[in-house]
């Protein structure tokens, strides 16, 4: 029966909820360069200890750790571009578990990984931890 309610979420608490819209956010492009040995499956691991966005409800920051690691197909990430990428967050507002989904579709875009895992461990806010997950494995 629960299953058949529409999806609408809610506001009872009054606020003005804003996200900001995709197309206006203005995140820095990632870059790539070639992986000079395909075919070799080696796990790539990066931890960005300084992730800030905005919260929606509160227009407070948001701080996480963010983990990320990748096997390589064709492509690498280039670090400079990555590092640019996540710090142009910080004036986003936007859910966490919108960030996650976010970083991975631009990042399997940029590279064309064979898989790919992503962690969002975000710092206590009210109370509440919250740690999204989100990943992506290649088709064959």
């Amino acid at each position: 029966m629960l299953d058949s309610q529409p999806v609408t979420g809610s506001n009872q608490q009054g606020l003005d909820i804003r996200s900001t819209p995709r197309a206006e956010m203005d995140l820095f492009p990632l870059d790539s360069f070639p992986y000079e040995f395909p075919g070799n499956e080696i796990w790539v691991e990066f931890e960005i200890p300084e992730f800030t966005s905005i919260c929606p409800f509160s227009d407070f920051p948001d701080f996480a750790v963010i983990r990320l690691k990748y096997v390589p197909n064709q492509l690498c990430i280039e670090l400079k571009s990555l590092k640019l990428y996540i710090n142009s967050f910080r004036d986003v507002k936007v859910f966490h578990e919108h960030v996650m989904n976010i970083i991975r579709d631009d990042f399997v875009a940029a590279c064309d990984p064979l898989r790919v895992e992503l962690e969002g461990d975000f710092h206590v806010r009210g109370n509440i931890k919250t740690v999204v997950r989100a990943s992506y494995t290649r088709k064959s």
